[in-house]
């Protein structure tokens, strides 16, 4: 069955999109079978992955709202053979019409039940809110993965996301692990990041990933070319960055798996 891990943050802005498209690209080189879910209307990681959201018959929202096999919808990306479901603006109109569904926030959960079991990673880039959508992205992870800005606003978000998590956790009954906060578009000559990044540290301690991805600009332009970095610059300092990212979250599975690492939500 596959590990599902969400990229979740409500703030727009953080890279959310990149992380969730590249850190799939690596697990794919890794030589693990991914699955990408696009759930946010603005369909970037969709178009990030060289597909035009304009041209599909079947996308996201036609699993949600029709009800049709995921199987349809799911395309086969040039990026390794990475697979991807995609979203298109469409989606926005699901956030209303599931409004008075049966089991709304399980949505992408029963989705996801049809296709588990032909990959080793979902991982699913999320609206940068916490509306209908999110929550469905978070009922349907086994764990969440926070990309944060090295800024001060970044640790009332954190902190807000983290109580998110336990309440849905409470209220609905699932399992969601925090897996932890990742330190995204890094400037280390900043002295602000770099204190707000030890202030992270400090306040979230063993929530926070070693890997920290620099600002970049190969990881700016990549996406407007349909590729990730691994594709578009390999060598840069983000394509290594994302590398990292991929082996460390590898090595977190292992050890959980062995029993050693279990991350549980903060609050």
């Amino acid at each position: 069955m596959a590990i599902i891990i969400s990229f979740c943050n409500q703030k727009g802005g953080v890279g959310k999109t990149t992380t969730a498209l590249n850190t799939s690209a690596y697990l794919r080189a890794f030589g693990k079978s991914v699955l990408l879910i696009d759930i946010d209307p603005q369909a970037n990681a969709t178009s990030g992955a060289g597909i035009n959201p304009r041209t599909l018959k079947h996308h996201i929202y036609h699993t949600l709202v029709d009800d049709i096999d995921p199987k349809l919808a799911i395309k086969r990306t040039r990026l390794l053979g990475m697979d991807i479901l995609p979203a298109s603006t469409d989606l926005a109109g699901a956030t209303i019409e599931l409004v008075k569904a049966k089991e709304r926030e399980f949505r992408l959960k029963e989705v996801l039940k049809r296709v588990n079991h032909d990959y080793d990673y979902i991982i699913i880039d999320s609206p940068p809110s916490l509306g209908l959508l999110t929550i469905n992205a978070l009922v349907a992870s086994h764990k969440v993965i926070i990309p944060v800005q090295c800024e001060y606003y970044s640790l009332e978000g954190l902190a807000e996301l983290l109580k998110t998590v336990t309440l849905i956790n409470r209220n609905l009954k699932t399992k969601i692990e925090i897996m932890g906060a990742l330190l995204a578009m890094y400037d280390r000559k900043s002295r602000l990041n770099r204190a707000v990044a030890k202030e992270i540290r400090r306040k979230f301690p063993g929530y926070v990933f070693d890997t920290v991805i620099p600002r970049n600009i190969s990881l700016a332009e990549a996406p407007s070319f349909g590729k990730t970095i691994l594709h578009y610059d390999p060598y840069s300092h983000g394509a290594k960055a994302y590398r990292r990212l991929a082996e460390e979250i590898l090595k977190l599975e292992k050890l959980t798996n062995k029993g050693i690492a279990n991350r549980v939500n903060y609050y």
